[in-house]
């Protein structure tokens, strides 16, 4: 079965159901599948993103397994 005939097999099958709660189950699941999904970005995000864009780049990050045993010794000194 080719993509176009699965599409018109499920559009199809779909028309037939009555079932609301069938229906928004399907409509979940469809939507959880939108590859074209948009998030709308505020000027502050957006900055903070280039801002930790160019920190990465110029080395001032630390890697998440030497924070934890950073935190973890910082913790047992307290």
């Amino acid at each position: 079965m080719t993509t176009i005939e699965l599409k018109k097999a499920l559009i199809h099958r779909i028309t037939e159901i009555n079932d609301v709660s069938f229906l928004k189950a399907i409509k979940t699941i469809l939507d959880s599948k939108t590859e074209s999904e948009v998030i709308l970005l505020t000027t502050e995000q957006k900055d903070e993103i280039i801002e930790s864009k160019n920190e990465i780049e110029n080395g001032r990050y630390i890697e998440h397994k030497l924070l934890d045993k950073e935190v973890s010794k910082w913790l047992n000194e307290k």
